[in-house]
């Protein structure tokens, strides 16, 4: 069973704070997620150079730290252009559409426990919600109207690519991640992030050692199509099609000059891989708890320790998208749509109805739940799953190969036709084929008609 803390923040201890506290919470907040943005954009560039043996920035600043002030400072600066045949209201809207919807999907992530802050005894987390999570996803879809709006807007064939795909990709991959936060509802309870935080204190016991529940260990199918999701949600790389700088030379931010407004849309982006983080810290890594065996520590969880702890996991989130990044190459889009619809959406289906029937078994009769055999259970019922998928992949893989080699022969049967086949067209058959299409060909004598 889980542990409550009197420090744990319920739905009811948030609305009673004075305004300035909120006031200054929220001002709390903007400047959490500047400062992350400033420092994120070098550590990004700091952590993909050390993999790919170079310095990074190294200039401004000691250690290079100045660098993302230099760049801001810059963008602000700069000659702001438009091009004639935007359509001047939404093209400005589009980036301010991109950057609000991700400040306000932070707001319900929390941070720490009840705190003692000016005298004033208030949750360490700006508001929280009964329906939390489904405000995160609305807020993540409401910002894809910037980038379709910014692609529409700039009248530019290369960024209304750009936006369109940023369209298909989004429907694709908030179903899926929406799928993947059932699990956690059915387990919690509750949609609310401050009540699933509570959901993770303390789970079963290994060795007789209490050991914390994360929903990343008890649902680890949920939490791997979450990370998948993720960095579809973000249009971060392997998935950044709607970027493409390959193949559509920024995608829908082509028009955007290397102004305010492209500063904008990078802080938009930032700021959604910020969110990304902050959710699975949340819902899947214990949130701001800390982690075993630091949780045996009587204060770990209390005070102003636990922030600490919610930003050791928000760092290590944030330096794995790093670390994809600079590993994987971006995929077809047709690789995309195909992961989406194909493989996350049935495999989330799949996994909760087991979810759903576990937790059912699991019921007795005075109407609340046992978690006594909770974790082998999911764990058996993880490892099927994720044998299943490997199984299906092993075999899909056989079959691409199979058709692939299928259709070299067929290629090569066709070009042996021909000694010289015409580059891109159709191989012209020689003249001295003996035989051609079963048709036997015979010499006739010279001299005779």
């Amino acid at each position: 069973m889980t542990h409550v803390l009197a420090a744990d923040p319920t739905l009811a201890d948030f609305g009673k704070d004075p305004l300035w506290i909120t006031i200054i919470k929220a001002v709390m907040l903007f400047a959490f997620l500047m400062l992350g943005i400033l420092f994120g954009v070098w550590y990004e560039r700091k952590l993909i150079s050390r993999m790919q043996n170079r310095f990074g920035p190294n200039r401004a600043g000691k250690f290079g730290l100045l660098q993302s002030v230099a760049d801001g400072i810059k963008m602000g600066l700069k000659e702001d252009i438009f091009p004639r045949t935007v359509d001047k209201v939404l093209y400005l809207l589009a980036p301010v559409i991109m950057v609000i919807p991700a400040f306000l999907a932070f707001s319900i992530v929390p941070f720490g426990p009840m705190v003692n802050l000016f005298g004033v005894q208030t949750p360490l987390q700006l508001v929280d919600l009964p329906v939390a999570v489904l405000f995160m996803l609305a807020m993540g879809a409401i910002s894809v109207y910037g980038v379709v709006l910014a692609g529409w807007s700039s009248r530019s064939p290369y960024a209304l690519l750009g936006g369109l795909r940023s369209a298909a990709q989004v429907v694709s991959y908030e179903i899926a991640m929406g799928l993947s936060f059932v699990g956690v509802f059915l387990f919690a309870g509750t949609l609310s992030t401050s009540e699933i935080v509570k959901a993770q204190a303390g789970g079963g016991e290994f060795l007789g050692i209490s050991m914390p529940s994360w929903f990343a260990v008890l649902l680890l199918p949920s939490f791997l199509i979450y990370v998948v999701c993720m960095f579809g949600e973000a249009a971060r790389i392997p998935f950044d099609l709607p970027e493409g700088e390959g193949e559509l030379v920024g995608g829908f931010q082509t028009e955007y000059s290397s102004s305010l407004k492209f500063a904008l849309i990078m802080m938009g982006e930032y700021l959604h891989t910020f969110t990304a983080s902050g959710i699975a810290v949340t819902l899947f890594l214990g949130g701001w708890r800390a982690p075993w065996p630091i949780s045996l520590w009587d204060g770990a969880n209390q005070g102003w320790w636990p922030v600490l702890w919610f930003f050791i996991k928000f760092a290590l989130t944030f330096s794995f998208i790093i670390w994809v990044r600079a590993s994987l190459p971006r995929v077809r889009y047709d690789q995309l749509m195909a992961l989406g619809w194909k493989v996350l959406i049935p495999l989330n289906l799949a996994w909760i109805m087991l979810v759903a029937s576990v937790r059912a078994v699991m019921y007795v009769r005075d109407g609340t739940f046992t978690d006594a055999s909770l974790v082998p259970v999911l764990v058996l019922a993880a490892a099927v799953v994720i044998g299943a998928l490997a199984i299906w992949a092993r075999f899909d893989t056989v079959n691409q190969r199979r058709k692939e080699a299928r259709k070299a022969q067929v290629e090569a049967e066709f070009e042996e036709l021909s000694d010289e086949p015409a580059a891109g067209g159709y191989p012209v058959p020689p003249l001295d084929l003996p035989h051609y299409h079963g048709v036997q060909h015979k010499e006739i004598p010279s001299g005779t008609n």
